[in-house]
């Protein structure tokens, strides 16, 4: 994960390591489990909660729908894919995510404007 000035300098890469906005970011997408996020807007590089982007659940027949595991822990270690999405944020800086879609609870891939 590159060093940013949205994570706390000299930390291991964990969710209690990044800014509040991010945290919520992290715990959105680890409450919706499967589904996207629509619209997310990014100002200098933090992701933008309120008003809440739009959150599309997917329901998926004879499986767990329900938030994933880590949902309930204030602190974990960061995924890989999480550690991408915070340098993508990074690079968006002011902007939009138009769509974020979220498999077991982390970021799979986002569609970005032009």
């Amino acid at each position: 994960m590159t060093t940013s000035s949205h994570v706390r300098p000299g930390s291991e890469p964990t969710k209690r390591s990044l800014s509040p906005a991010r945290q919520r970011i992290v715990e959105l997408l680890q409450q919706l489990n499967f589904g996207r996020v629509e619209n997310l807007v990014v100002r200098g590089g933090e992701p933008v909660l309120d008003p809440t982007p739009v959150v599309i659940r997917e329901y998926k027949f004879a499986s767990e729908n329900g938030p994933h595991p880590e949902s309930g822990r204030p602190d974990c270690r960061l995924k890989n894919q999480v550690a991408d999405l915070m340098s993508l944020l990074d690079d968006i800086g002011d902007g939009t995510i138009t769509v974020l879609s979220v498999k077991h609870g982390l970021p799979f891939h986002a569609e970005l404007p032009g």
